[in-house]
């Protein structure tokens, strides 16, 4: 059975309320910018589904696209900070 589109709106809008800054980097996030942008507001699941994750407002926090794609279905919890305009794994 596939994932419910009115639960994940639901999920997607309670996160982005307050405008929290991105959990993967830290920075502030755009909400306004579009589609497919790499700033732009994008869902992550910490833990990711293909690894046992739920699908949960408990398993989701606020990330850019772009922090999302370099964090991919790691779960080893840590954040990735931007350096230079690159995205670095912390140590």
């Amino acid at each position: 059975m596939g994932r419910s589109t009115t639960i994940r709106d639901r999920h997607r809008a309670i996160i982005a309320k307050g405008r929290p800054p991105c959990a993967l980097c830290g920075e502030e996030i755009d909400y306004a910018l579009p589609y497919l942008d790499p700033g732009e507001y994008v869902v992550d699941h910490i833990v990711p589904l293909s690894k046992g994750g739920t699908d949960k407002l408990e398993n989701k926090q606020p990330a850019h696209r772009r922090c999302n794609r370099a964090k991919g279905d790691r779960v080893d919890g840590r954040h990735i900070l931007r350096r230079s305009g690159s995205l670095a794994r912390a140590r």
